[in-house]
């Protein structure tokens, strides 16, 4: 099997289209993508390395890696044929040996993912839950209680340090969320996807109305792909300050009724399994399992 490299990234649009290819028979054939949205934003910038995997002209799987990662998928087609074994021997001479410190993906926990994770001397280091629900005209009527002096208000440009600051601040465990910068918050301004109105802001309201916006103290981030009846709760965060306050459940009910007063029939999430304050917090609006992703770690030897 051989393997071609993107040079530098997803701006090839020949390379893209056969890489996107081999994504989405995967997510149609699985029922979930192969690959999360920051992998694909690290293959796009350079970061990270997409690569295609080829048997002849054929693309028989797809990979992103480097910075001590791997994210792989073998077309439905081609798998059980030991296109995945091949490819992880490779990736990991090129992800400098099969003794470094490494990390992937099993978006949805499959099982060939799980034998390939023992197999190679991986064990799992963090569960991931995709949550989902459906949303009705009845979700626009469910009024958030606020705490006193808090109030719910749209992104301004202008919030772009302070929301950097309260988001690192709110997931400063999180190896990924806690690490966005403000670049990393321009990127995402740049998708189609996004939306000022959809990033619901929680402001302490001022004494002096002269004095301008409050203190961000919570948030809601939505996405809605353009032309999609699906929504997701892109992230949710409270300020450590305003913890216990039911801020999060009105952030949540916020955020419900924005997805539908814009049309979106269903809803999704993301959450750590572990975090159990806000898996409660969801299940007790109604969320339910869709499906599960594993995060397998490789320690160094």
């Amino acid at each position: 099997m051989s393997f071609t490299l993107s040079a530098p990234d997803l701006s090839d649009v020949a390379f893209a289209a056969r890489f996107h290819d081999v994504a989405d028979a995967s997510a149609h054939t699985d029922g979930h993508r192969p690959f999360n949205e920051q992998a694909l934003l690290d293959a796009s910038s350079g970061r990270r390395s997409p690569q295609l995997l080829l048997e002849g002209e054929d693309a028989v799987g797809a990979a992103i890696f480097g910075r001590g990662e791997i994210d792989l998928v073998v077309h439905p087609r081609y798998r059980r044929r030991g296109h995945g074994t091949a490819a992880l021997r490779r990736l990991f001479e090129d992800e400098g040996g099969m003794s470094g410190d490494l990390r992937a993906w099993a978006h949805g926990d499959h099982p060939g993912a799980r034998a390939l994770a023992d197999r190679f001397g991986f064990s799992a280091d963090r569960t991931l839950l995709q949550l989902e629900r459906p949303l009705t005209d009845s979700d626009t009527a469910a009024a958030p209680a606020l705490p006193d002096g808090v109030e719910i208000a749209p992104f301004r440009a202008a919030d772009a340090a302070d929301w950097v600051r309260l988001n690192a601040l709110v997931f400063a465990t999180h190896p990924e969320q806690g690490s966005l910068t403000e670049a990393d918050l321009a990127a995402r301004q740049a998708e189609p996807w996004f939306d000022a109105g959809d990033l619901l802001l929680a402001r302490e309201t001022a004494a002096d109305a002269t004095a301008g916006p409050g203190r961000i103290v919570g948030y809601n981030w939505l996405k809605i792909e353009p032309g999609a009846h699906l929504g997701e709760i892109y992230v949710l965060g409270v300020h450590p300050d305003a913890a216990g306050l039911g801020l999060g459940r009105a952030l949540m009910l916020a955020g419900l009724a924005r997805l539908r007063e814009r049309g979106c029939t269903a809803v999704e999430l993301y959450v750590e399994a572990e975090s159990t304050t806000p898996v409660r917090l969801y299940r007790s609006l109604g969320f339910v399992d869709r499906t599960v992703d594993v995060q397998y770690h490789r320690w160094p030897r």
